[in-house]
């Protein structure tokens, strides 16, 4: 008797049963009006790389290289044309670390016939394709046929803070010529270079005083439009740090051009046939190339 007592006061200590409350169908009737929210699409994050392997490329105002080397080891393209605006001695002065990158390229074009890479020192990105001796690249540059004609941060130099004073040495090559404007003269003398459905990639810093350069209005005087822009992401160009035109900050500095908000912009020529300036350019280019190549 003992032991059912104890069984019996075990099942009297659990909760008593309760029915559940039955439901208000006003209550429900006024929850289902009520909207739904959806989920949130994930924001596509996986960055853009306007190269692939089989282009052929040109880039122009190469700092240390380090942007080039970058698209040879790790993005697989074997056929570029690197150029700088300084010689060869001050890359090396400016960016010592540029030795490693170009002595890795020029030792691949040598090695690899696959690899077609040619670094070229003292080229204007105004003058693309005349002689060497004027600061065009010579021949190797204006033969073109260039998927990708590639401009990173352009930017003449200069320690002026004030914004306006920037623009305008910005938008002029002052060192050459007090009226020549850099970016819009670039853009005439890439335009003959590019393939058929070549384009034009240009990477610039967002923000004053670059978004004042207006770069779509600068290209579209010349004939060409923006295929489409995106965030510049340089992780996805392992060994590329992004160096200033007057050279290293002495003792390494905290500046880091790589970590600033900055955005590419893919050119292309309008449909409509090219300009009256880009007809001028290509009939200059076509003389050019008819004479003697010796200053090449």
């Amino acid at each position: 008797m003992g032991k059912s007592k104890k069984q019996k006061n075990n099942r009297s200590s659990h909760h008593p049963y309760t029915k559940p409350p039955k439901s208000d169908p006003q209550q429900a009737k006024n929850a289902s009006t009520i909207p739904q929210q959806r989920p949130k699409k994930l924001q596509h994050t996986n960055p853009t790389i306007p190269f692939t392997p089989d282009d052929r490329i040109l880039l122009v105002g190469e700092g240390d290289f380090s942007f080039a080397h970058s698209l040879y080891a790790h993005h697989g393209c074997n056929s570029l044309i690197a150029t700088c605006y300084d010689s060869a001695s001050q890359v090396t002065d400016k960016y010592p670390q540029s030795t490693p990158h170009i002595q890795e390229l020029e030792s691949a074009a040598r090695e690899d016939e696959d690899v077609d890479i040619r670094i070229l020192y003292g080229v204007d990105a105004t003058k693309l394709g005349k002689f060497r001796s004027n600061g065009g690249g010579g021949k190797e540059v204006r033969k073109g046929g260039f998927d990708r004609v590639v401009f990173n941060f352009p930017h003449v130099g200069g320690l002026s803070k004030d914004v306006n004073r920037q623009v305008r040495h910005n938008q002029e090559r002052r060192p050459l010529s007090a009226t020549t404007e850099l970016l819009v003269n670039f853009f005439k003398a890439a335009t003959p270079l590019l393939a058929p459905a070549g384009t034009i990639v240009v990477t610039i810093f967002e923000g004053e005083p670059y978004s004042l350069w207006n770069i779509r209005d600068l290209a579209r005087h010349v004939g060409l439009k923006v295929g489409r822009s995106f965030k510049f992401q340089s992780e996805v160009y392992p060994g590329y740090k992004h160096v200033r035109t007057l050279g290293n900050i002495e003792g390494g500095g905290g500046w880091k051009g790589e970590d600033r908000d900055a955005r590419t912009y893919i050119f292309e020529i309008k449909d409509e046939g090219p300009t009256q300036a880009q007809l001028t350019q290509q009939k200059k280019m076509k003389n050019e190339s008819s004479d003697s190549d010796e200053h090449d």
